[in-house]
């Protein structure tokens, strides 16, 4: 190095030098064209003749420059793969960073819309448990409303069962009427809105399913999500994978993404909106059928009690006229034999006084005469005959109200027997029946 520095012409250029491309420097080959230089040109390889002292020297030069150049290069390259590999950790740390901040941000929106479809699930779990109850008690409604059905046909076919003159289009059989076709179409009613029910519950399932699916999906993205967030440079699981940056033409997007699932709740949400609706019609529907019910039976027990006032007024008025023409039967019947034994009573002295006037005839002569007393057998005979004739169109007067009577007796017995048919029909039969009729509470489908 002593030696380096005495053959050293100038001061040595600095270390640091700024990063720049060096030009180019050509040397010129010295020929040795003197006295005492060697015979022929330098060769590129090896020669055997000597150089120069400036020859030496140049080489010198030219390797302190080279060595300086290298070291100059050298240099720079460190400086600079320094500072790339400290602009690379930074730039790395900070992708890694923004990464797994992105990573946790998409956490969050996973976990966001996981919690809704969560929620959604569990409020259409709900929903549909409660629209089944709905449906239950609709069910339980239509098998109750049989009921009423049968009591209603079993009330008529009964009173089909009256007599002539009872056998009437009465407003008891209006009412019935009324209540058959009443439940008729409380039954129609309740099919339809059982269909809509059950159809209701399959959109209610189907869209739960939609939901539970996107929900699991976002489930396992959000785990592995979720492990993503936890690598680091020292975790063990790490490992390249040169073709995973490649997407895949099915992949979404964040707005498709979130527009997947906001419409997935909406969908759910107005299918849920609409079951509540219908749980609601089908608790209004419930009660109002349940009420028109009871308010149509109590319109037919009303007339039922009514029409049979009426029967048993009728029956009593009958019995009291039948207890009377019994008893002018009685009289009627004594009359008759009054009459007749009145007329037995004016035979004998007709008897007698056809017999004076028969024995007179045979008086002798002169003595025929046509005295006083005469003449008044003649009229007494002639008034008994007309007292007979009386008496006799009298006892046939009687005799035939006597009948009159007897026919109106028959008639009175037979609309009595009438009334208390109809009576046991509509009390025994019908009214008995219809004790049976359900309760407000079944006929809601509570019971």
């Amino acid at each position: 190095m002593a030696q380096t520095d005495v053959l050293l012409t100038k001061q040595p250029a600095p270390q640091t030098v700024p990063a720049c491309e060096l030009p180019p420097k050509l040397y010129d080959v010295a020929r040795n064209t003197g006295a005492y230089s060697s015979s022929g040109l330098a060769t590129a390889g090896f020669r055997t003749a000597k150089y120069l002292v400036d020859e030496w020297f140049q080489n010198c030069y030219a390797s302190y420059h080279q060595a300086f150049a290298d070291r100059d290069q050298s240099e720079r390259q460190r400086h600079e793969s320094k500072q790339l590999a400290a602009e690379t950790e930074a730039l790395a740390q900070r992708t890694q960073e923004d990464s797994t901040r992105k990573v946790g941000e998409r956490l969050q929106d996973t976990h966001c819309w996981k919690s809704e479809l969560q929620r959604e699930v569990g409020e259409l779990v709900a929903e549909t448990d409660l629209l089944l109850a709905q449906k239950q008690r609709l069910e339980r409604a239509l098998d109750a409303i049989a009921v009423p059905f049968s009591i209603a046909t079993d009330n008529l076919q009964c009173r089909e069962r009256r007599q002539h003159p009872d056998l009437v289009r009465d407003y008891v059989e209006m009412e019935l009427l009324k209540e058959a076709e009443l439940i008729r179409n409380i039954q129609e009613l309740l099919k339809r809105t059982i269909m809509q029910a059950v159809n209701q519950i399959r959109l209610n399932r189907e869209h739960k399913e939609i939901c539970e699916m996107d929900w699991s999906d976002k489930v396992e993205a959000y785990n592995i999500d979720e492990t993503c967030a936890r690598y680091h440079n020292q975790s063990t699981e790490v490992q390249f994978h040169p073709h995973s940056t490649k997407l895949e033409e099915s992949a979404s997007t964040p707005e498709s993404w979130a527009k997947f699932t906001q419409e997935n709740l909406c969908r759910a949400e107005r299918e849920r909106l609409a079951s509540v609706n219908l749980r609601g019609l089908i608790d209004c529907i419930l009660r109002d059928t349940a009420e028109d019910l009871r308010l149509q039976c109590d319109a037919v027990n009303l007339a039922f009690g009514r029409r049979s006032e009426e029967l048993e007024d009728a029956r009593h008025k009958l019995q009291h006229h039948l207890r009377k023409t019994l008893r002018e039967i009685t009289d009627q019947e004594h009359n008759v034999a009054a009459l007749k034994q009145a007329i037995k009573d004016r035979e004998a002295p007709l008897k007698v006084a056809q017999t004076r006037l028969y024995q007179r005839s045979y008086r002798p002569n002169v003595e025929l005469c046509r005295d006083a007393a005469q003449f008044r057998l003649v009229s007494e005979v002639e008034e008994l005959n007309m007292s007979l004739s009386a008496l006799r169109e009298k006892l046939l007067e009687a005799e035939q109200s006597l009948r009159n009577l007897e026919d109106t007796r028959m008639s009175l017995e037979k609309d009595i027997a009438v009334k208390s048919n109809s009576l046991f029909i509509d009390r025994q039969k019908c009214m008995a029946h219809r004790a049976h009729y359900p309760t407000i509470l079944q006929l809601a489908g509570y019971q």
